[in-house]
Order: C-alpha cells, then sequence, then structure tokens
C-alpha cells in the first residue's frame, strides 16, 4: 500500500467530510426537529441519567461528597460518550461493506474513507456531548479547567485506535458474516468493563488487567480528568496508548488493503 501525498490526503479528507454531512442530513431527514437532534438526543441523555442515578438511586461517584449527585451524573456521562464514539465506529463495521457493495465494486473509490465515515459521525455527536457537558460542570459543577485544551491529545490517539479497529472488522465482516453479532456483544463488554460506571483505579487487583486493556478505560479517565478535574493526562500512559493505537491502525491499514482484493466477489 503505498504512501498517498498530501495532496491526495487533502482530496480523502474532503471526500471524508462531504459523506459525514450527507450521512448526517440523510439521517434526521425527515424528523420534526431536524439538524437539532445531535443537541436534543444528549440533552436527554443528561436529564435522563441525573434523574435515575441522581433522584432515584442517589448514587454517589467515588471520590465525591455523598449529595454530589450531579458530579455522579457528569462522570457517567462522560464515560458514555466515549464509549458511544466506539459503539457507533466500531460496531457498524461488520456490516458496512455489504450496506454499500455499489461503493465496494467501484474499484477507484478510496474504501478506507467509507470506514471512516461512522467515526466522523460519532465525532460530531460526541463532540455536542462534551460541548454541553462543559456547560453545566462550569456553570453548575467544578467550574472551567485550562485542562480542557488536552482533550483533543487523548481524543487523536483513541481516534486512531477506532479507525484500525473498524476497519479490521470491516475487512473481516465480508468474510465472516457473524461477526456483527460477536461485534455486538463485544462492544457491551467494553461497556461494562471500560470504567464507564466506575473509576478504573477502583477496580481490585485481579481484575486491573482486564480494564487496562480495554480501549476505552485510558480515555475515559483522561477525558474525566481533564474536563471535570482540572487534571492534565499523565504524558507515560498518552504515550503508550498512543504507540498501541498506531500499531492498531497500522495493522487494520495493512489488513484492509490484504483483504480488499476479494470484496467484489464475495459481494
Amino acid at each position: 500500500m503505498s504512501i498517498p501525498t498530501p495532496r491526495r490526503l487533502a482530496e480523502l479528507a474532503s471526500l471524508w467530510r462531504t459523506l459525514v454531512a450527507q450521512e448526517l442530513a440523510v439521517r434526521y431527514r425527515g424528523t420534526l426537529l431536524g439538524r437539532i437532534w445531535p443537541l436534543v438526543m444528549p440533552l436527554l441523555m443528561l436529564a435522563l441519567f441525573g434523574f435515575m442515578f441522581g433522584v432515584i438511586f442517589r448514587s454517589r461517584w467515588p471520590g465525591l461528597a455523598e449529595d454530589d449527585h450531579l458530579g455522579f451524573t457528569l462522570n457517567l456521562f462522560t464515560g458514555l460518550l466515549v464509549h458511544g464514539v466506539l459503539a457507533e465506529a466500531v460496531g457498524q463495521a461488520p456490516t458496512l461493506m455489504q450496506r454499500h457493495s455499489n461503493f465496494v465494486r467501484k474499484m477507484v473509490f478510496p474504501l478506507p474513507v467509507l470506514v471512516a465515515v461512522p467515526l466522523g459521525v460519532a465525532l460530531v455527536h460526541a463532540s455536542i456531548g462534551f460541548l454541553l457537558l462543559l456547560a453545566i460542570n462550569g456553570l453548575f459543577g467544578s467550574g472551567w479547567h485550562l485542562s480542557v485544551l488536552a482533550a483533543p491529545l487523548v481524543l487523536v490517539p483513541y481516534m486512531a485506535m477506532l479507525y484500525g479497529l473498524a476497519l479490521v472488522f470491516a475487512a473481516l465482516g465480508v468474510y465472516i458474516r457473524d461477526l456483527g453479532q460477536v461485534v455486538g456483544v463485544m462492544v457491551t463488554a467494553v461497556l461494562f468493563t471500560g470504567a464507564v460506571f466506575f473509576p478504573a483505579d477502583r477496580v481490585p487487583g485481579a481484575l486491573a488487567a482486564l480494564v487496562r486493556f480495554n480501549p476505552i478505560a485510558w480515555p475515559t479517565d483522561a477525558i474525566r480528568g481533564a474536563l471535570l478535574r482540572g487534571d492534565w493526562p499523565d504524558p507515560a500512559p498518552m504515550a503508550g496508548y498512543s504507540l498501541v493505537a498506531l500499531a492498531v491502525l497500522a495493522a487494520g491499514l495493512w489488513l484492509f488493503s490484504l483483504l480488499r482484493r476479494g470484496f467484489a466477489d464475495l459481494l
């Protein structure tokens, strides 16, 4: 697989932005609220979780005050936003080529860009959710923190990791049609072992490795720290995660390029 030139990369980025915009337009076409839905959905989620865990269950986040139900809701909401990107980007990957078989048969179409479209849509939704999170935390929570500037440093390797995984599952999904069901279970397992409902440092030693190797555990904790606690990401874990993410991305690009040769025959 040849390395694209800067001009080619710019063309691919432009195509990706166009496809993401089209996907968002199609998704909300004909609905009553239209393109306001990406803002309404996180608001509804935040209100629902705030009511359920703050009012009904009166849950408490470890390390926060007993009556800080807003803190619990914001910590939980952060984890759900991070996981939501994985759920959309990776969850759709196994059936992506089948759903867009018309593009697969066009040998000149850059299929890796197509794999990145769900990731772009998920990033748009997550960005709106994070902005909402920042506003509520700034007004009613712990305030605004300068460490929010570190959030992109966390999201970039996380996006690279997810894109690599999506490429792997998109390629394998053409050959293994049951992969969609398996990935659905995996996405749920990642949710419950990825420190979404609890802080990663509160996991007992026997289960710590399971959480540590979860692809969303470090991004979830780092984003929480940057947005809610004013903590800058620790450079060592960030460097380690980034190296692993680059390795996963490289493996995904290689495998997709290798298996792509049989897509047209199978679809």
